[in-house]
């Protein structure tokens, strides 16, 4: 038997959850106190630091009673208010957020310039989920939300080695994060045009076969077309590529729960995955490769792996996926 579950306000008007029978109740602070970033790391960031660790002290919400919740370290411009911030890292503790000097320089390159100050506001934002299904406040589909206080920091991103792609038919690049000859990065190839790696720094030019590159070499074919991981390292002449393929899947696109799957492009400036597509009434999900062993779903502010399916109407949308390092997401799904 459900128990019965009572969110009151102290001094404000009780909430009732379910009503099966008498069981425990819920109390929430008039004043809940919300999370806090204590202590901020130094912030002018350099390639020789690359692997070094950062650490984001903070201090969790206290809404009053025990309860879980998530938090998303974000990133915005001064004075934007967060209206469009970048998410450095989440998770399901609000004390210590760890991340190295290279995965935040490339975060942070997503919204500020390289080899400049930028002024930078951060906040830690906590969304607290009571209970869910009952549509109440403090459920699933209205959860509770809390941020901390704005810290502003001064902070100097560096600009990263790169090798462009010649003959990919876009102009795209892959890059170095520590500047040590391993460049990564997401890339479009088309099966019928290989390409050639061009470092612009020495003006030498990679092309290759087989997993190793040559100085000069013929171009790199790669089968499938589509997006792609292709690494490269200049120090041992060796390079890879594996599909990576974000699609858009469900009982709402044009093959329903079938392959293939409605395949989403890339923003390498943003970090995000994008898709414009007619949908019917039904439900959509994200996947990879059009396997299920990498899906996210859930919430548009809280996908998870193997999350729920995502309800929408029928409509033109534009929708944007933006993916954690924790393989954890956010989406904004838009009718045009």
């Amino acid at each position: 038997m459900k128990k019965l579950i009572y969110i009151t306000f102290v001094g404000l008007i009780g909430l009732l959850f379910s009503c099966e029978e008498d069981g425990d109740l819920v109390y929430i602070d008039e004043n809940p106190t919300p999370p806090a970033i204590v202590t901020m790391p130094d912030l002018t960031l350099e390639r020789n630091n690359g692997t070094d660790t950062l650490e984001f002290v903070c201090t969790p919400v206290d809404p009053g009673f025990h309860a879980s919740a998530s938090y998303f370290l974000e990133a915005s411009p001064s004075g934007e208010n967060f209206a469009d911030p970048v998410v450095i890292l989440t998770g399901v503790q609000g004390t210590s957020f760890k991340i190295t000097v290279s995965d935040l320089n490339g975060i942070l390159l997503k919204k500020f310039p390289a080899d400049e100050v930028s002024s930078v506001d951060f906040r830690l934002r906590s969304v607290l989920v009571v209970d869910a299904g009952t549509g109440a406040p403090g459920t699933g589909s209205d959860p509770f939300e809390y941020s901390s206080d704005t810290q502003t920091a001064s902070v100097t991103l560096y600009g990263l080695p790169r090798l462009d792609l010649l003959n990919s038919g876009v102009d795209q690049k892959i890059e170095s994060a520590l500047g040590n000859g391993e460049y990564t990065g997401y890339v479009k190839l088309d099966a019928t045009m290989p390409f050639t790696l061009l470092d612009p720094d020495s003006n030498t030019e990679y092309g290759g076969s087989g997993g190793i590159l040559v100085v000069d070499g013929d171009g790199i074919n790669v089968d499938p077309s589509g997006w792609h991981i292709l690494n490269a390292n200049t120090n041992d002449l060796t390079y890879s590529t594996e599909a990576y393929m974000i699609g858009l899947v469900g009982s709402a696109t044009p093959n329903g729960w079938d392959t293939p799957d409605q395949k989403m492009d890339y923003d390498a400036q943003t970090g995000t995955w994008y898709i414009t597509i007619d949908l019917i009434d039904g439900e959509i999900k994200f996947r990879l490769n059009d396997g299920w062993a990498w899906n996210l779903g859930g919430t548009p502010d809280n996908l998870t792996q193997g999350g729920d399916n995502i309800a929408v109407s029928a409509g033109n949308y534009t929708i944007t996926l933006t993916i954690n390092s924790d393989d954890t997401g956010t989406c904004t799904i838009v009718k045009n």
